[in-house]
């Protein structure tokens, strides 16, 4: 929850290249971002993998009208809309983006090469066909906004009753480290998108920590198998919240321009 999901990225930037609004190579710059190489393969009409700037502008002229992001796991197909395969593809690698318009979507496949020290990272975007309908359990911003709220109490509510040693400094520590990135000037989505989008995924990325630094916590005083389940059936539905956020936020480009 933490790191920036690569299908963010790539719905973000597709979405902006879409409106005009950047350069294809700087679109495919932005998605790749601290990776080494990012590619797409299935495309029709392409024997393998092909560059992404390639890629984008092919979508294009199949009918792409703009990216959505799904964020599954195991009981929550956040995001989806089928079919099966599909799914099954998504929930297994955590993340997809689905394609507006030309019923296609992009999974990511993520391997690591290199000598040690020196590991750089691919991703081969898998292109296949997807269902077009609603996808599965996207609330609109106001909704994500208003269930952040709630959320980021009971996260920090649960950190506040964690019984464990350094939970505190661990929990501050990372807090600010958190609060250094965004000083930095780190663009938290693409031009284009309204400011309710940045404020959603900013708040939703803040909830996704406090609920890191409380799963991560149990290495202190409170390590019993019965106090780490609780602590993780208490976070469950704050971690959930937070990645309907998170989806919310990804998907507001398309959401306004369907309106």
């Amino acid at each position: 929850m933490l790191s920036e999901p690569r299908s963010g990225r790539l719905a973000a930037w597709g979405n902006a290249l879409l409106a005009g609004l950047v350069p294809p190579d700087d679109a495919a710059h932005a998605i790749v971002g601290p990776d080494a190489v990012h590619r797409v393969g299935g495309l029709a009409g392409e024997t393998g993998p092909v560059g992404l700037t390639l890629a984008l502008g092919r979508l294009r002229r199949l009918g792409a009208t703009g990216f959505r992001v799904a964020l599954p796991v195991s009981g929550h197909p956040l995001g989806l809309s089928g079919p099966p395969d599909f799914n099954a593809r998504a929930l297994e690698a955590g993340e997809a983006v689905v394609v507006s318009g030309a019923a296609y979507g992009l999974v990511p496949e993520v391997t690591e090469a290199g000598p040690a020290g020196d590991v750089h990272v691919e991703v081969v975007w898998h292109c296949l066909p997807v269902r077009e309908a609603p996808p599965a359990d996207v609330p609109s911003l106001g909704e994500a906004e208003r269930e952040l709220a709630e959320a980021l109490r009971d996260a920090t509510a649960v950190l506040s009753r964690l019984d464990v040693a350094g939970s505190g400094p661990v929990a501050q520590a990372a807090v600010e480290a958190y609060r250094a990135r965004a000083e930095r000037g780190r663009e938290v989505l693409a031009p284009g998108y309204p400011p309710r989008a940045v404020r959603v995924l900013e708040l939703a990325q803040r909830v996704g920590l406090l609920v890191s630094v409380a799963e991560g916590a149990g290495h202190g005083g409170a390590v019993s198998s019965s106090e780490i389940a609780a602590r993780s059936e208490a976070l469950r539905p704050v971690e959930r919240v937070a990645r309907r956020a998170q989806v919310a936020a990804y998907n507001a480009y398309v959401e306004e321009r369907s309106r």
